[in-house]
């Protein structure tokens, strides 16, 4: 085997040890060796050389930005998962015909389609899944990111929260506790401007809450400017927006007739 890749792999499974073990330090910085050294191997995108080791190549860093993917999810970093992301999905694409399927495509797939789906990208994830095949879209982890995006745009939060008991993977909890903020902000925002304030009990059941202390806890956390007066939620109404100002409707003219008068002179 190659020295380069020979070191490539044995870079690669003390990463996995370090993430098995959720050494996220190590694992971090190892990680940044292992992407350094795969700037080294021509047979990557976007160059695709044809090298004398091309496919393993491509398998092991396929595996690598897979993982550092799944590692981005554990952390909780939503701007490397986006970059981790984007350096692995050459290897689904443009790389697929070369390559065997990985057993772990269509998870992060979905993962993708949640995370575009928690941060309201909605014609992104729209977008990711034009690009899929039939077979793809009947895969469940695509199937449960379709139903989520539907029930979120039909207003069925209930559906949306409860999908968290049928995901495909552990993996998926995490965007789904980010969805589930999604959610209950989404009808936060819309109570208080409906509502002076709620009971707690209605509160606590507007925003599908099984308990009063989850409720003042989510309250404490996010909604400060709420009050918790004689067993009431009391909403601050929001600032009621700044008065348009005056269209300055004789400078328009002038400045319309003006043009019309050069247009003129021009034919």
């Amino acid at each position: 085997m190659d020295p380069k890749l020979t070191e490539v792999s044995q870079l690669f499974e003390r990463f996995k040890a370090a993430c098995t073990r959720d050494d996220i330090n190590t694992s971090t910085n190892l990680l940044s060796q292992l992407k350094v050294l795969l700037i080294g191997f021509r047979s990557l995108p976007p160059l695709f050389e044809n090298t004398p080791n091309s496919v393993e190549e491509l398998i092991i860093a396929r595996d690598i930005y897979e993982h550092a993917v799944l590692l981005s999810v554990k952390i909780g970093d939503q701007d490397a998962f986006e970059r981790d992301f984007f350096q692995l999905k050459p290897y689904y694409t443009d790389a697929g015909g070369r390559l065997a399927p990985s057993p772990q495509e269509y998870m992060i797939l979905g993962l993708n389609l949640l995370r575009l789906l928690v941060q309201n990208r909605i014609a992104e994830f729209h977008t990711e899944l034009e690009l899929l095949s039939p077979a793809a879209l009947e895969n469940p982890c695509i199937k449960h990111a379709v139903e989520l995006e539907q029930s979120f745009m039909e207003g069925a939060y209930n559906r949306v929260l409860s999908a968290k008991q049928n995901v495909p993977y552990k993996t998926f909890d995490y965007f789904m506790d980010l969805l589930a903020k999604t959610v209950r902000d989404e009808i936060a925002g819309c109570s208080e401007k409906a509502y002076d304030y709620l009971s707690i009990s209605d509160a606590r059941q507007m925003l599908l809450f099984s308990s009063d202390d989850e409720l003042l806890e989510y309250i404490k956390e996010g909604h400060l400017e709420w009050e918790i007066k004689n067993g009431s939620v009391v909403f601050q109404k929001a600032n009621e927006s700044a008065p348009c100002k005056e269209i300055p409707s004789l400078h328009l003219i002038n400045q319309t007739l003006s043009y019309a008068r050069e247009l003129e002179r021009i034919v």
